[in-house]
Protein backbone atom coordinates (compact mmCIF):
# COMPACT_ATOMS: atom_id res chain seq x y z
CA UNK A 1 0.00 0.00 0.00
CA UNK A 2 1.06 3.34 -1.22
CA UNK A 3 1.39 6.01 1.37
CA UNK A 4 1.00 9.42 -0.53
CA UNK A 5 2.78 12.81 -0.11
CA UNK A 6 0.52 14.05 1.78
CA UNK A 7 0.29 11.85 4.24
CA UNK A 8 4.31 11.09 4.50
CA UNK A 9 4.22 15.02 5.64
CA UNK A 10 1.68 14.29 8.00
CA UNK A 11 3.38 11.54 9.62
CA UNK A 12 6.93 13.20 9.34
CA UNK A 13 5.26 16.23 11.25
CA UNK A 14 3.89 14.07 13.64
CA UNK A 15 7.18 12.40 15.01
CA UNK A 16 8.96 15.59 14.45
CA UNK A 17 6.06 16.92 17.36
CA UNK A 18 7.05 13.43 19.43
CA UNK A 19 10.55 14.03 19.47
CA UNK A 20 10.33 17.25 20.38
CA UNK A 21 8.07 16.32 23.72
CA UNK A 22 10.62 13.51 23.98
CA UNK A 23 13.57 15.99 24.29
CA UNK A 24 11.38 18.53 26.66
CA UNK A 25 10.65 15.55 28.81
CA UNK A 26 13.86 14.55 29.17
CA UNK A 27 15.03 18.08 29.99
CA UNK A 28 12.55 18.23 32.75
CA UNK A 29 13.01 15.09 34.16
CA UNK A 30 14.71 16.52 37.13
CA UNK A 31 12.11 18.07 38.33
CA UNK A 32 9.32 15.28 37.62
CA UNK A 33 12.04 12.74 40.19
CA UNK A 34 11.20 12.64 44.40
CA UNK A 35 14.44 14.80 46.33
CA UNK A 36 15.79 11.43 47.29
CA UNK A 37 16.57 10.47 43.72
CA UNK A 38 18.31 14.25 43.04
CA UNK A 39 19.17 15.63 46.25
CA UNK A 40 20.89 18.66 44.60
CA UNK A 41 17.13 19.87 44.02
CA UNK A 42 16.15 19.67 47.97
CA UNK A 43 18.67 22.23 49.07
CA UNK A 44 18.62 22.56 52.70
CA UNK A 45 20.44 26.13 53.03
CA UNK A 46 20.26 29.58 52.08
CA UNK A 47 23.55 28.90 50.02
CA UNK A 48 22.12 26.04 48.54
CA UNK A 49 19.07 27.23 47.44
CA UNK A 50 20.93 29.62 45.75
CA UNK A 51 23.04 27.31 43.41
CA UNK A 52 19.60 25.23 42.69
CA UNK A 53 17.61 28.67 41.74
CA UNK A 54 20.81 29.40 39.19
CA UNK A 55 20.35 25.64 38.37
CA UNK A 56 16.50 26.11 37.29
CA UNK A 57 17.31 29.30 35.75
CA UNK A 58 20.19 27.93 33.38
CA UNK A 59 17.75 24.69 32.45
CA UNK A 60 14.55 26.93 31.56
CA UNK A 61 17.35 29.12 29.12
CA UNK A 62 18.88 25.68 28.29
CA UNK A 63 15.68 23.76 27.20
CA UNK A 64 14.19 26.88 25.47
CA UNK A 65 17.11 27.46 22.85
CA UNK A 66 17.26 23.60 22.43
CA UNK A 67 13.44 23.76 21.55
CA UNK A 68 13.53 26.33 19.47
CA UNK A 69 16.67 24.96 17.62
CA UNK A 70 15.84 21.83 17.10
CA UNK A 71 11.86 22.47 16.26
CA UNK A 72 13.38 24.82 13.62
CA UNK A 73 15.79 22.42 11.95
CA UNK A 74 12.61 19.53 12.05
CA UNK A 75 10.74 22.81 10.19
CA UNK A 76 13.50 22.90 7.71
CA UNK A 77 13.73 19.25 7.15
CA UNK A 78 10.07 18.82 6.56
CA UNK A 79 9.04 21.96 4.45
CA UNK A 80 11.96 22.29 2.37
CA UNK A 81 13.31 18.75 1.64
CA UNK A 82 13.78 17.41 -1.60
CA UNK A 83 10.45 16.92 -4.03
CA UNK A 84 11.95 14.99 -6.63
CA UNK A 85 12.38 18.50 -9.01
CA UNK A 86 15.06 18.83 -11.03
CA UNK A 87 17.59 21.43 -10.52
CA UNK A 88 18.70 22.88 -7.18
CA UNK A 89 16.04 24.90 -5.17
CA UNK A 90 16.17 28.50 -4.53
CA UNK A 91 19.62 29.18 -3.27
CA UNK A 92 19.01 31.93 0.06
CA UNK A 93 22.65 34.04 0.96
CA UNK A 94 22.00 35.84 4.07
CA UNK A 95 19.48 37.41 5.80
CA UNK A 96 20.91 40.71 7.91
CA UNK A 97 17.65 40.97 10.30
CA UNK A 98 17.66 36.85 11.13
CA UNK A 99 21.86 37.02 11.82
CA UNK A 100 21.34 40.11 14.19
CA UNK A 101 18.25 38.54 15.96
CA UNK A 102 20.27 34.93 16.49
CA UNK A 103 23.11 36.64 17.81
CA UNK A 104 21.52 39.25 20.53
CA UNK A 105 19.55 36.87 21.56
CA UNK A 106 22.17 34.56 23.33
CA UNK A 107 24.28 38.02 24.03
CA UNK A 108 21.20 38.68 26.19
CA UNK A 109 20.75 35.73 27.91
CA UNK A 110 24.17 35.19 28.75
CA UNK A 111 24.19 38.62 30.27
CA UNK A 112 21.59 37.85 31.99
CA UNK A 113 23.06 34.42 33.19
CA UNK A 114 26.27 36.14 34.17
CA UNK A 115 23.90 38.93 36.73
CA UNK A 116 22.61 36.03 38.11
CA UNK A 117 25.55 34.09 38.80
CA UNK A 118 27.55 36.99 40.35
CA UNK A 119 24.75 37.11 42.69
CA UNK A 120 24.55 33.73 43.39
CA UNK A 121 28.19 34.12 44.07
CA UNK A 122 27.79 36.35 46.25
CA UNK A 123 25.51 34.09 48.82
CA UNK A 124 27.47 31.32 48.70
CA UNK A 125 30.54 33.24 49.50
CA UNK A 126 29.38 35.28 52.33
CA UNK A 127 30.71 34.97 55.65
CA UNK A 128 27.91 34.96 58.52
CA UNK A 129 26.65 37.92 59.74
CA UNK A 130 29.83 38.62 63.34
CA UNK A 131 31.45 35.71 61.86
CA UNK A 132 30.04 33.19 64.42
CA UNK A 133 30.75 29.76 62.48
CA UNK A 134 31.81 26.83 63.74
CA UNK A 135 35.62 25.77 62.22
CA UNK A 136 36.33 22.42 61.15
CA UNK A 137 39.52 21.57 59.12
CA UNK A 138 38.47 18.78 56.93
CA UNK A 139 41.47 16.46 55.34
CA UNK A 140 40.98 14.01 51.74
CA UNK A 141 42.51 11.03 52.31
CA UNK A 142 42.72 8.01 49.87
CA UNK A 143 40.06 7.30 50.65
CA UNK A 144 38.74 8.74 53.73
CA UNK A 145 37.59 12.08 55.45
CA UNK A 146 39.09 13.35 58.55
CA UNK A 147 37.24 16.45 60.19
CA UNK A 148 39.40 18.32 63.19
CA UNK A 149 37.04 20.62 65.09
CA UNK A 150 40.36 23.20 66.29
CA UNK A 151 37.55 24.55 68.35
CA UNK A 152 36.34 21.69 70.29
CA UNK A 153 39.53 19.67 70.80
CA UNK A 154 37.92 16.95 68.56
CA UNK A 155 39.00 14.47 66.00
CA UNK A 156 36.81 12.11 64.10
CA UNK A 157 36.57 10.35 60.46
CA UNK A 158 33.76 10.12 57.63
CA UNK A 159 30.84 11.40 59.39
CA UNK A 160 31.00 14.98 59.25
CA UNK A 161 28.60 16.25 62.73
CA UNK A 162 27.18 20.11 62.20
CA UNK A 163 24.38 21.90 64.45
CA UNK A 164 21.61 22.90 62.44
CA UNK A 165 20.93 26.25 62.13
CA UNK A 166 24.68 27.32 62.71
CA UNK A 167 27.27 28.19 59.72
CA UNK A 168 30.07 25.91 59.32
CA UNK A 169 33.32 27.24 57.55
CA UNK A 170 35.28 24.20 56.13
CA UNK A 171 38.66 24.20 55.39
CA UNK A 172 40.26 22.08 53.18
CA UNK A 173 43.28 19.95 52.70
CA UNK A 174 44.69 17.05 51.77
CA UNK A 175 46.86 14.28 52.40
CA UNK A 176 47.92 13.07 49.23
CA UNK A 177 45.28 13.82 45.91
CA UNK A 178 43.29 16.24 44.78
CA UNK A 179 39.52 15.40 46.15
CA UNK A 180 36.53 17.07 45.69
CA UNK A 181 34.16 17.85 48.81
CA UNK A 182 30.43 18.30 47.83
CA UNK A 183 27.33 17.67 49.92
CA UNK A 184 24.73 18.61 47.08
CA UNK A 185 21.74 19.88 49.49
CA UNK A 186 24.20 22.10 51.93
CA UNK A 187 26.13 24.26 49.24
CA UNK A 188 28.51 23.93 46.29
CA UNK A 189 31.40 21.88 45.79
CA UNK A 190 34.90 22.69 46.16
CA UNK A 191 37.79 20.48 45.45
CA UNK A 192 40.73 19.72 47.67
CA UNK A 193 43.88 20.11 46.76
CA UNK A 194 47.34 18.97 48.29
CA UNK A 195 49.56 21.83 49.28
CA UNK A 196 46.68 24.56 49.02
CA UNK A 197 43.96 25.37 51.67
CA UNK A 198 40.21 25.95 50.13
CA UNK A 199 37.81 27.15 52.42
CA UNK A 200 33.43 26.92 51.95
CA UNK A 201 30.56 27.66 54.10
CA UNK A 202 27.75 25.33 54.89
CA UNK A 203 24.87 25.13 56.72
CA UNK A 204 21.71 22.79 56.93
CA UNK A 205 18.51 25.13 58.61
CA UNK A 206 17.21 21.88 59.93
CA UNK A 207 18.35 18.70 61.35
CA UNK A 208 18.84 15.68 59.41
CA UNK A 209 21.29 13.72 57.46
CA UNK A 210 22.95 14.52 54.13
CA UNK A 211 24.84 12.28 51.79
CA UNK A 212 27.28 13.45 49.70
CA UNK A 213 30.69 12.01 47.76
CA UNK A 214 34.10 12.77 46.24
CA UNK A 215 33.37 14.83 43.01
CA UNK A 216 37.06 14.81 41.70
CA UNK A 217 38.39 11.19 40.51
CA UNK A 218 41.08 10.42 43.07
CA UNK A 219 41.95 6.91 42.61
CA UNK A 220 40.97 3.14 42.66
CA UNK A 221 38.24 3.80 45.57
CA UNK A 222 36.93 7.20 44.36
CA UNK A 223 33.17 5.96 43.84
CA UNK A 224 33.61 4.53 47.69
CA UNK A 225 35.00 8.17 49.22
CA UNK A 226 31.32 8.72 50.42
CA UNK A 227 30.29 12.15 52.55
CA UNK A 228 27.53 11.80 55.45
CA UNK A 229 27.27 15.12 57.11
CA UNK A 230 25.22 14.49 60.31
CA UNK A 231 22.92 18.02 60.98
CA UNK A 232 22.14 17.91 64.91
CA UNK A 233 20.08 20.13 66.65
CA UNK A 234 21.84 22.86 69.16
CA UNK A 235 21.47 20.45 72.19
CA UNK A 236 22.09 16.92 70.18
CA UNK A 237 25.20 18.28 69.07
CA UNK A 238 26.46 19.35 72.45
CA UNK A 239 25.81 16.25 73.92
CA UNK A 240 27.39 14.12 70.85
CA UNK A 241 30.69 17.35 71.52
CA UNK A 242 30.81 15.91 75.06
CA UNK A 243 30.73 12.49 74.23
CA UNK A 244 33.70 12.66 71.58
CA UNK A 245 35.41 14.31 73.98
CA UNK A 246 36.16 11.63 76.12
CA UNK A 247 38.52 8.87 76.43
CA UNK A 248 37.64 5.57 74.32
CA UNK A 249 35.40 3.33 76.94
CA UNK A 250 37.19 0.57 78.54
CA UNK A 251 36.35 -2.97 77.67
CA UNK A 252 33.33 -4.14 79.44
CA UNK A 253 33.55 -8.07 78.33
CA UNK A 254 36.38 -10.74 78.10
CA UNK A 255 36.54 -10.85 73.90
CA UNK A 256 36.42 -6.86 74.37
CA UNK A 257 39.51 -6.71 76.84
CA UNK A 258 41.42 -9.29 74.63
CA UNK A 259 40.54 -7.19 71.29
CA UNK A 260 41.96 -4.00 72.96
CA UNK A 261 44.99 -5.86 74.21
CA UNK A 262 45.76 -7.01 70.57
CA UNK A 263 45.38 -3.85 69.25
CA UNK A 264 47.84 -2.53 71.57
CA UNK A 265 50.30 -4.90 70.47
CA UNK A 266 52.39 -5.56 67.97
CA UNK A 267 50.38 -8.96 66.56
CA UNK A 268 47.47 -6.83 65.98
CA UNK A 269 49.54 -3.96 64.56
CA UNK A 270 46.40 -1.71 64.54
CA UNK A 271 48.01 0.93 67.07
CA UNK A 272 50.93 1.63 64.51
CA UNK A 273 48.13 3.78 62.30
CA UNK A 274 45.44 4.20 64.47
CA UNK A 275 44.52 6.57 67.51
CA UNK A 276 42.08 5.36 70.49
CA UNK A 277 42.19 8.06 72.97
CA UNK A 278 42.78 6.81 76.63
CA UNK A 279 45.64 4.62 75.05
CA UNK A 280 49.42 5.25 74.61
CA UNK A 281 49.66 5.31 71.27
CA UNK A 282 48.51 8.52 68.84
CA UNK A 283 48.96 7.11 65.43
CA UNK A 284 47.72 9.21 62.54
CA UNK A 285 48.21 7.22 59.57
CA UNK A 286 44.83 5.85 59.84
CA UNK A 287 41.09 6.83 61.19
CA UNK A 288 41.02 8.32 64.96
CA UNK A 289 39.15 5.46 66.13
CA UNK A 290 38.46 6.61 69.71
CA UNK A 291 34.51 6.41 69.31
CA UNK A 292 33.95 4.38 66.18
CA UNK A 293 31.59 1.93 67.33
CA UNK A 294 28.96 5.22 67.33
CA UNK A 295 29.64 5.76 63.50
CA UNK A 296 26.71 4.25 61.11
CA UNK A 297 29.32 3.48 58.49
CA UNK A 298 33.05 1.30 57.97
CA UNK A 299 35.20 2.25 55.73
CA UNK A 300 34.00 6.00 54.41
CA UNK A 301 30.49 4.33 53.47
CA UNK A 302 31.02 1.16 51.72
CA UNK A 303 29.92 -0.60 54.99
CA UNK A 304 26.71 0.20 57.62
CA UNK A 305 28.38 -0.34 60.66
CA UNK A 306 27.10 -3.62 62.20
CA UNK A 307 28.94 -6.29 64.13
CA UNK A 308 29.11 -8.62 61.42
CA UNK A 309 30.21 -5.95 58.54
CA UNK A 310 33.30 -5.18 61.30
CA UNK A 311 34.24 -8.61 61.35
CA UNK A 312 34.02 -8.76 57.47
CA UNK A 313 36.51 -5.77 57.57
CA UNK A 314 38.82 -7.00 60.08
CA UNK A 315 39.16 -10.29 58.44
CA UNK A 316 40.50 -8.94 54.78
CA UNK A 317 39.78 -5.11 53.94
CA UNK A 318 41.41 -5.16 50.96
CA UNK A 319 38.80 -7.95 49.89
CA UNK A 320 35.93 -5.18 50.69
CA UNK A 321 37.81 -2.16 49.62
CA UNK A 322 40.91 -2.83 47.06
CA UNK A 323 43.52 -1.00 46.86
CA UNK A 324 42.79 0.87 50.76
CA UNK A 325 45.80 1.41 52.38
CA UNK A 326 44.87 -1.08 55.27
CA UNK A 327 46.73 -4.52 54.66
CA UNK A 328 44.84 -8.01 55.52
CA UNK A 329 46.45 -8.48 58.71
CA UNK A 330 45.68 -12.05 58.67
CA UNK A 331 43.89 -12.58 61.79
CA UNK A 332 42.35 -15.19 63.10
CA UNK A 333 38.93 -16.37 63.42
CA UNK A 334 39.65 -15.45 67.40
CA UNK A 335 41.77 -12.37 66.82
CA UNK A 336 38.72 -11.08 64.75
CA UNK A 337 35.84 -11.63 67.13
CA UNK A 338 38.20 -10.02 69.60
CA UNK A 339 39.05 -6.87 68.01
CA UNK A 340 35.28 -6.59 66.87
CA UNK A 341 33.81 -6.50 69.88
CA UNK A 342 36.37 -4.10 70.84
CA UNK A 343 36.09 -1.68 68.60
CA UNK A 344 32.06 -1.44 68.45
CA UNK A 345 32.23 -1.32 72.33
CA UNK A 346 34.21 2.75 71.45
CA UNK A 347 30.93 4.25 71.25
Amino acid sequence: MRVGRKGLMHRRRRWGAIALIVAAGLLAWPATVGAEANPMFDPQSGRARAVVDLTWVVLFFVALVFIIAEGLLIFALVRYRHRGEAGEPRQTFGNRRLEITWTAIPIVILIFVFILTVRAMRVIAAPPAGGDALNVTLIGHQWWWEYRYPDLGIVTANELHIPAGKTVHLQLESADVIHDFWVPQLGRKMDVVPGKINSIYVQSDNPGVFDGACAEYCGTQHAWMRIKVIADSPADFDQWVQAQKATGAQPASPDALAGRGIFLSSAGNCASCHTINGTANLANVGPDLTHVGSRTTIGAGVLTNTSDNMARWLTNPQQVKPGNLMPDLRLTPDEVRALTAYLESLK
